[in-house]
């Protein structure tokens, strides 16, 4: 039964609005003043942005009809971005509002400047049926923050035996079919759930790991492993699913999506069937373009993640297949815990981290350290996804888009701690930290749902 989440103790209001627009008002118009606006299109130009509406109405000159006495925002010295779109978040809710909520999320989602939530299927009742995705919009909606769109079951229950009405959930909003990180229980049914999906032209999102391969493993398949002692999962539980499915593919016509490459060997098969022209694309968790094997530590489950962290050399075929457009977008895999979920030593711990607040910081990082171009780390945050999940309306800054903005300061120097992550999961290893680009404010569908606190007097 979905029920109402509990309270978690967490302020879900602390939006400070502009003067002549009262708290919890929709302001139909916004000037955002001499912000550099930026998008994974390379526009770059110091121009006006003018919103009204829920749309970017002009970029330079004022409209005619403009209202006079419209908020301003003052963007000199700032960037301005599209929206980022996360298109991969565990929000928790429904079935673990324990650990988190769809309010408590998109709080930290909109923090970090993530304006659009793609949210897996595997909820509890799972999302097989339009009635949850109906659920989790209107909860999305009653927070007022970040846009929450969702994926729909691949299988009936994510149990790999019987297709779920994918047309129906196509119909009822989600913009793509997966059964997660769950096998499904035979080639034959696999092709059957292809060649359904290309018929009615449903995306389906497909998460390689193979559970025989990776049963009770829980750290990358090498040196590291083995030293610390810990069950491994070696790299061919990505690739050989992974090789099946490339395999099926060219027969059903189905639009593909390979979710959470982790490994080398795996962006090689993706490339290769890239090549051979067939319709797939690709993402990676940003904790993966940062994080190794070296990282693991047997007493300590904050690295727990799965797919596993895996070798220097896995990290860095990652890094050149995202710049090079091999891996075509950057999620957070987002998945919050309560604190007792990773209390326990590595193996016995739960997997995954919280990854909102740092998704778009990492991002930037990887720009100043020369990994990746400003056009292609926002076109991989924006644009990219935009047009994968079929969101016509985000990702790119032009008049008519929906206004989901980031006004970005990019000399901001702050520190990941306590106070500045906003997940209700504090389980992630970027504590301690230090970032220089940090979102100033952010605009869903033309509103302001959040401004980064003044620092306290004497800071």
């Amino acid at each position: 039964m979905i029920q109402n989440p509990p309270n978690l103790g967490i302020d879900l209001d602390p939006v400070r609005h502009p003067e002549g627009c009262a708290p919890g008002v929709n302001c139909d118009a916004w000037l955002i003043h001499g912000a550099r606006v930026l998008d994974g299109t390379g526009r770059d130009e110091i121009v006006d942005v003018y919103i009204r509406n829920g749309k970017i109405a002009a970029m330079g000159a004022a409209p005619a009809d403009f209202p006079a006495d419209a908020p301003r925002c003052d963007g000199q010295g700032r960037w301005l971005i599209p929206g980022v779109i996360d298109s991969w978040a565990r929000l928790r809710e429904p079935g673990q509002e324990h650990k988190a909520t769809i309010a408590t999320e998109t709080l930290a989602a909109v923090a970090g400047g993530i304006t659009t939530l793609i949210m897996p299927p595997d909820t509890d009742p799972v999302l097989d049926t339009v009635a949850v995705a109906r659920f989790i919009k209107r909860r999305a909606q009653l927070a007022g923050r970040a846009r929450v769109v969702t994926i729909g079951a691949l299988t009936q229950g994510l149990k790999g035996e019987l297709l779920a009405e994918m047309a129906e959930l196509s119909e009822g909003g989600c913009v793509a079919v997966s059964n997660t990180h769950l096998p499904v229980k035979d080639l034959r049914l696999l092709r059957r759930a292809l060649e359904y999906a290309a018929t009615f032209d449903v995306l389906v999102v497909f998460e390689p790991r193979d559970p025989s391969l990776s049963k009770r493993g829980c750290a990358h398949e090498g040196a590291i492993a083995t030293r610390l002692g810990l069950p491994s999962i070696p790299t061919s539980a990505e690739t050989a699913p992974l090789a099946q499915l490339l395999a099926v593919l060219p027969e059903t016509g189905a639009r593909v999506h390979i979710n959470n490459l982790s490994s080398r060997a795996g962006v090689q098969l993706v490339a290769q069937a890239k090549a051979d022209g067939l319709p797939i694309t690709a993402s990676v968790s940003i904790h993966q373009l940062w994080l190794s094997e070296m990282d693991t530590d047997a007493l300590c489950g904050t690295t727990h993640v799965e797919p596993p962290l895996r070798s220097l050399r896995d990290r860095a075929a990652l890094r050149e297949a995202l710049a090079s457009g091999v891996i075509d977008c950057v999620i957070s895999d987002h998945q919050p815990h309560e604190t007792d979920a990773k209390l326990a030593p590595f193996p016995e711990t739960e997997p995954g981290i919280s990854g909102l607040d740092t998704l778009l910081p990492l991002m930037l990082k990887l720009v100043d350290d020369g990994v990746l171009s400003l056009p292609r780390a926002l076109d991989a945050l924006g644009s990219r996804p935009a047009a994968i999940f079929g969101l016509a309306d985000a990702g790119r800054m032009a008049p008519g888009m929906r206004a989901d903005v980031c006004l970005i300061t990019p000399e901001a120097d702050w520190t990941l701690d306590d106070d500045s992550l906003l997940s209700a999961g504090r389980d992630t290893p970027f504590f301690g930290w230090d970032f220089q680009h940090r979102a100033e404010a952010t605009w869903v569908n033309g509103r302001r749902v959040f401004v980064q606190p003044e620092p306290p007097l004497g800071s």
